[in-house]
């Protein structure tokens, strides 16, 4: 079945879509939702709202002291935390059904038990980016959506909401299944949303590469990005989407996203476009 699938990018690549998708309705954008968790962290820090290299009791009361993390260890992957929350009743068809405001309150004071390797560690955890997005708005008293807006949309010019958890259902671009209903969504809402629960329009976020790497608008990218030589780069999926972007110091850039479609599929196809 052909795989509706979107590309935007520049130096030569060209724009298009195919097979039903959208440059202009909102898609889930998966763990490119963590690109802005990391951005709002460093904004904070720039205006001295906080440090990169606080220690996370000091942002967060319910974790116990002498863990040794901080906000960057979460920001980079290092925190010790799992991938995935440790709650029971979760599936297969949505991991994070389970997952709380109570659940990751539990996560926070049993930290010793829940953390499942050394500070240092590199372990990509979905888990600690939703700790660092709790932590980012408890420190402000803003919600994700607030912080969203007034740290990362504004400054690119982009409005309120052009990238948020709740899109208008009119305007969202969902996967169909073999009877032309919308295929169920991943709980992505909660807690686990600055993890990879934010959708935007494909146009929206090509401006979030081009002006978080490509322009630097903001400065120098969040150590949320993987680097690759000369290259930043991140990916998301989620149950009926996967997107890949990255950008290359030379200014080639790429953004695509496509539905129904295997992550590795689609970093494989971006790369490809991006070397061309």
């Amino acid at each position: 079945m052909p795989v509706p699938t979107c590309v935007l990018g520049g130096r030569g690549i060209q724009d298009h879509v195919s097979h039903g998708h959208s440059f202009d309705h909102f898609v889930e954008l998966g763990s490119l939702s963590k690109v802005v968790t990391g951005t709002i962290l460093t904004q904070l820090a720039t205006a001295r709202v906080l440090n990169l290299d606080d220690p996370l009791e000091l942002r967060l009361a319910d974790v116990p002291k002498g863990t040794g993390v901080t906000l960057r260890h979460l920001a980079e992957h290092t925190s010790g935390l799992p991938r995935l929350p440790p709650h029971t009743g979760a599936s297969a068809a949505d991991p994070y059904a389970c997952f709380t405001e109570t659940a990751l309150r539990e996560v926070l004071t049993k930290w010793h038990t829940t953390a499942t390797s050394p500070v240092g560690t590199q372990e990509y955890s979905n888990l600690g980016y939703a700790v660092l997005g709790h932590a980012l708005t408890t420190a402000t008293g803003c919600t994700f959506q607030q912080l969203t807006d007034e740290h990362v949309l504004a400054p690119l010019d982009l409005p309120p909401g052009a990238a948020t958890a709740s899109p208008p259902p009119e305007r969202r671009l969902v996967a169909q299944g073999l009877l032309g209903r919308s295929r169920r969504h991943w709980t992505l809402a909660g807690p686990i949303l600055p993890a990879g629960g934010l959708w935007a329009t494909p146009r929206t976020a090509a401006r979030l590469v081009t002006g978080l790497v490509v322009d630097r608008v903001l400065g120098e990218p969040a150590p949320t990005w993987f680097r690759s030589g000369r290259v930043h780069w991140h990916n998301g999926a989620t149950r009926n989407a996967s997107a890949f972007t990255a950008a290359h110091e030379d200014g080639r850039w790429i953004f695509l996203h496509r539905l129904h479609g295997n992550p590795r599929r689609t970093e494989r196809l971006a790369l490809q476009k991006l070397k061309a």
